[in-house]
Order: structure tokens, then C-alpha cells, then sequence
């Protein structure tokens, strides 16, 4: 149910009012989508959405002002964007909006939202989030990670279908391990395979777990899979950002809307159907219906949760064997046990002139 007026639509979700503001704002002009077409696209797949955000702490991917041509998101080094990320609940957040208490790699901590119910969701798209990024935690444990998230990211020269040839491989080589994951375009260039696991070990356990497996998939495929975290060496490969895995990445949630001209979403789908699709298949005006006709493809992820032994157990060998350690942190990451130095290969290569 809805009421309106000339500047607001209040919407009654989950026993809830979410007042939508400016509902006639264009969020994505060039194809008519309105602010309240984004919030109603959000209530479409709305137990799409739930399930992959549901009680997990979720920084928020907000474009108050639509997505036009130039507009650009806030860097940590350019806050005068027109989009932004918020990792804090907003001063003014209802009561019924839940969160869950996060430490970030600095030490510092917030209260991050955790949704609980549609409303939720349709509550922050009304701030103009467009893409939910959640952690890979719930939050009554935030210390241990229950998904594993591989990231099939193409390098320049290489491109979504790229991505779509190493999937299988992915794929067969989690069986090998006892594993399954469930595939996702990114809604841009790249695909998203997720695995449910047991939360049992620590984020360095699990991103350990992933540089494993990057790293046999890179033995198995050399010429198409690359896990460089330099990009002067990664070639036109697919990489396998290993990263994501790190406190505090996340990967843009299935069913968030990705901020480009035609409003793409990123979209679970089989493994036998994403040899057949693009990006650009499932848009906020399609996703509605293939939803009403299919579900939530990622529904299968809640009936598993795997160990990762066998990978830590790849792990140790890769390190006996090969002399295979720890790789590269995101550089605003502090240093961390064991990490190599963080120095791009090429200046570390320089030789010292004077005034070096």
C-alpha cells in the first residue's frame, strides 16, 4: 500500500512506513527510471535482496543525486564526488533499523546496518543507494567469515565472456575440494562466484584459503588466470582478486543496481544459462520479471556450509613445496604478519641514482 503527495510516496513495508522522497527525481534519465522506480524495483526482488544482505553489516553505495554523465563517486582522496560510500548508520536512521558492530583493519570501529526485512532496503534506497555492499560475515559473528566470494576480475584487453571461460573451471575445481559455489554477473565486466562455509575460521584463514585456490587455478590455466596483485604484471588475464577476502572488501550484493547509463543489476544465474548471458540482460526494468519467473537463483546458497580444510591443506603444500607465502594487502591496509613487501615489482626493480 502506498499514500502520496506532490513530494513524498509513503510505502508500507513489512509493517513498516518508508517515506519516499522526490519520487519523481530521474535516477537513470536516458531510460526514464525515477527515484520511486528504484525503490520499487527493490521491493520486486525483494527476497532476493533480503537473502543477500540479511543481518549482514552492509556499507552503503549512495547516489543522492541519480546517475548522469560525469557524475563520480568520493575517493579517500577526493571527497567532492556527486556518490558515496556510507559505512555508518545515518544519524537518522528509524528504530526498526538494525545494525551490527564492525571493526575496520585501522582498529577503528562502527555501527554498520545489517538489514533485517525489505523495509530496510527500501529505507536506504530512499538515501539513494543503488549498490548494497555486505560483508561476508552475519552479525552475531563478525570475526568469521560463512562466505567465500571469488571475484573473476578482467584485466584491460579481456572482458566478461572472458571471465564466463574460466568459470567452469572454477566450478570443477571447488568440486575437486568438495565444494559449490553459485554464480553472479557483477552487473558490469566481471562474474562473482559465491561459496557458503562454516564459520569457524578468521579472515586471514579465509582470504589465506583463497589465495590457494587463485593460485592452483593460475597453475592449471596460466594463460588465462593471473594472481598478480600488480597490475603491470597481470597481462590480459582474468584476476582473481583475492582481496575481497580481506576485512572490510566487499563485492556489490546480487540484486544491487550498478551505477552505469542503462542501470544494470548484478544477476544470480545457473551455471549452465552463463554461457548465454551478458551484463547488460538484466537491467532494473528486466530483473522484475525474470524474478516473478525464476526466484532467487542464490537460494541454494542457505542449504550448505562447507569446511575450507582441503584449501588450507593446499595451502601449507603450496608453501612446503613451492616456497608459495603470503601475498600483497590492499595498500591502506596497516602491514600484516608475513605479507611481502608492498612495492610495485618495477620500482623495486630501479636501480638507486644519486638523491635516491
Amino acid at each position: 500500500m502506498a499514500s502520496s503527495s506532490k513530494d513524498a510516496v509513503v510505502l508500507h513495508v513489512d509493517g513498516h512506513e518508508v517515506r519516499v522522497s522526490n519520487p519523481e527525481k530521474p535516477y537513470f534519465a536516458e531510460h526514464g527510471i525515477r527515484k520511486i522506480d528504484v525503490v520499487e524495483y527493490f521491493l520486486a526482488v525483494g527476497d532476493g535482496i533480503l537473502f543477500a544482505l540479511r543481518d549482514r553489516p552492509t556499507t552503503l553505495e549512495r547516489w543522492p543525486g541519480g546517475v548522469f554523465e560525469g557524475a563520480r563517486i568520493s575517493t579517500r582522496v577526493d571527497n567532492t564526488g556527486d556518490a558515496f560510500y556510507q559505512k555508518r548508520v545515518p544519524k537518522n536512521a528509524p528504530a526498526w533499523v538494525p545494525t551490527a558492530h564492525i571493526t575496520f583493519p585501522s582498529g577503528r570501529t562502527a555501527d554498520e546496518i545489517a538489514p533485517d526485512s525489505v523495509a530496510v532496503v527500501a529505507w536506504c534506497a530512499n538515501l539513494g543507494t543503488l549498490t548494497f555492499h555486505p560483508w561476508p560475515v552475519g552479525k552475531d559473528d563478525v570475526e568469521s567469515p560463512n562466505q567465500i566470494r571469488i571475484d573473476l576480475d578482467p584485466q584491460p584487453g579481456t572482458d566478461f565472456s572472458d571471465a564466463v571461460r574460466v568459470a567452469p573451471h572454477v566450478r570443477e575445481l571447488l568440486h575437486e575440494f568438495g565444494m559449490e559455489g553459485w554464480p553472479k554477473t557483477s552487473g558490469g565486466r566481471g562474474v562473482h562466484v559465491y561459496v557458503p562455509i562454516l564459520p569457524r575460521w578468521t579472515f586471514t584463514d579465509v582470504r589465506r584459503a583463497v589465495i590457494a585456490f587463485g593460485r592452483e587455478l593460475e597453475r592449471r590455466l596460466p594463460d588465462q588466470v593471473t594472481m598478480s596483485w600488480w597490475k603491470e604484471e597481470r597481462g590480459e588475464k582474468i584476476f582473481i582478486d583475492y582481496n575481497q577476502m580481506a576485512r572490510d572488501r566487499t563485492i556489490a550484493s546480487a540484486y544491487s543496481i550498478r551505477p552505469r547509463p542503462h542501470a544494470p543489476v548484478s544477476a544470480p544465474v545457473d551455471w549452465d544459462e552463463l554461457p548465454d548471458v551478458h551484463p547488460t540482460d538484466f537491467t532494473v526494468l528486466t530483473m522484475p520479471e525474470r524474478f516473478r519467473a525464476v526466484g532467487d537463483k542464490h537460494a541454494g546458497l542457505a542449504d550448505h556450509a562447507f569446511g575450507i580444510e582441503p584449501l588450507l591443506e593446499l595451502a601449507e603444500r603450496q608453501a612446503a613445496d613451492d616456497g608459495l607465502g603470503d601475498l600483497p594487502y590492499p595498500p591502506d591496509y596497516p602491514k600484516m604478519p608475513g605479507e611481502p613487501m608492498r612495492v610495485q615489482p618495477s620500482r623495486a626493480r630501479r636501480p638507486a641514482t644519486a638523491g635516491d
